[in-house]
């Protein structure tokens, strides 16, 4: 078949995920058919960076021969097997090698097939762990405004977008909501808000004021509460609003203090993507438990994971009563999609993949920094190999209208991206050459400034 083909059958049959009807009906669609490196290819032979990662997910790019040849030879030799009271080497090398990256390696690992999968685990998790302990009442969570964990109905409560998730409201559980910290449009204070963007950062003067309602939650509600479970280090789909490692650190403080369990969302952020292997390393702490995905097989294969602290998992056990976590998916540690997330892990230590990211990071940051105070421009910030251009009104266009004309522009350049509302953000895969990035940055100010 050809272009036209492909779309004409495409506009019949296939429901795009998170695609407006008018996107796909009324525009020239690219059909994608190869990827190689950084770049996807459609079927006129036309070339687009990923500036995405394909959904923030292929972080070592497209055909690794590696993790080509990893996903290959398993293929040939088990292609599926239930953990069920069974269990593969894939599966069992793989929980291992994700507990020694954690400083309290003393973790079990239950896996999922995408990140909404491991965060619904671990919410049951939270609530049966009290159970477990005879604390039944405590089954509430908190959650930050804006935050987004996934699509099931468990995510979507304790991520609600009213954009995304207004039709669903009336199915949701209630959460107690915090204010996000975003130190780059911090409130606190004018002169702080100037100063944060001005530097890029988090003042040295700041006491974490924006998480007092955080605090004051908990000390109400403590008694009821299961879980805090936050984005860590950035919220993505709220447009990458960034905060420090100390709003972080203070978070896991609030949670020791009034004895509830953290849960940290990494599956955006995990494995490189902030210049550490987890985004919560940069805060020094050790969550009770992380999710993980999108990037845990290199972006190849759907594959996901809840990993919990051993004190946790031992609450489950099933003598005198039973404890047992009823609760699990088909595909879960599927044999193919642990060689390769086997592999990818490999890969990134033999490569030194996470260092890479930080120093190329540094790069893509300072080459967008000069559009940071340009009229039309709210902020610039960025964390690791992920950089944001938050756009205000300007010239009549609103900062949402005038991001999506960018991404149509960019694409036009064989670039590709999905702004998030009025935020242009760009991240790429980690192994993106520095001219590469270079030109890549050199696009986006274009794009924003051709206007």
């Amino acid at each position: 078949m050809n272009t036209e083909q492909y779309r004409s059958l495409d506009r019949r049959h296939l429901w795009h995920p998170y695609s407006r009807h008018s996107a796909i009906q009324d525009t020239a669609f690219p059909v994608i058919v190869r990827g190689e490196g950084v770049y996807l290819f459609d079927s006129d032979g036309r070339r687009y960076l990923d500036a995405i990662s394909s959904w923030w997910a292929c972080n070592l790019g497209h055909s690794h021969p590696r993790l080509v040849k990893a996903m290959t030879a398993q293929a040939h030799c088990l292609q599926h097997s239930i953990l069920g009271n069974l269990s593969h080497p894939g599966a069992i090398e793989l929980a291992a090698r994700l507990a020694e990256l954690f400083p309290d390696r003393r973790r079990r690992v239950f896996f999922a097939g995408d990140g909404a999968g491991a965060v619904e685990a671990a919410l049951k998790i939270a609530v049966q762990y009290w159970h477990n302990r005879g604390r039944p009442e405590r089954r509430r969570f908190v959650s930050l405004d804006s935050a987004y964990h996934g699509d099931t109905l468990g995510a979507v409560s304790v991520g609600c977008l009213p954009e995304f998730h207004a039709p669903f409201q009336s199915l949701l559980f209630p959460v107690f909501r915090a204010p996000t910290p975003c130190c780059g449009t911090c409130q606190a204070t004018p002169e702080r808000y100037a100063q944060a963007s001005a530097r890029g950062r988090l003042p040295d003067t700041c006491a974490q004021e924006c998480l007092a309602d955080l605090a004051e939650i908990l000390e109400k509600n403590a008694s009821a509460i299961a879980a805090v479970i936050v984005e860590s280090m950035c919220q993505g789909a709220a447009g990458m609003r960034i905060y420090a490692p100390a709003c972080l650190a203070k978070m896991a403080a609030l949670c020791r203090e009034y004895d509830v369990l953290l849960i940290v969302d990494e599956i955006a952020m995990g494995f490189g993507r902030t210049g550490r292997m987890f985004a919560f390393e940069h805060a020094g702490i050790d969550p009770d438990i992380v999710c993980v995905g999108k990037g845990l097989a290199g972006g190849y294969l759907p594959m996901s994971a809840t990993i919990v602290r051993e004190a946790i998992y031992e609450t489950f056990a099933d003598s005198k009563a039973d404890h047992t976590f009823y609760h699990g998916h088909t595909f879960a540690g599927n044999p193919v999609a642990a060689a390769v997330a086997l592999e990818t892990l490999r890969i990134y230590e033999q490569d030194r993949i996470v260092e890479r990211a930080r120093e190329a990071g540094e790069r893509l940051q300072a080459a967008l920094a000069p559009l940071r105070g340009l009229s039309g421009v709210r902020d610039v910030r960025g964390l690791g190999l992920l950089a944001a251009v938050e756009l205000d009104e300007n010239k009549g266009q609103s900062g949402p209208e005038r991001a999506k004309r960018a991404a149509a522009w960019l694409l036009q350049q064989g670039v590709l991206i999905r702004p998030l509302g009025s935020v242009v953000y760009l991240m790429p895969p980690l192994i993106t050459p520095a001219p590469v990035l270079e030109q890549l940055a050199g696009r986006v100010r274009e794009a924003i400034i051709q206007e």
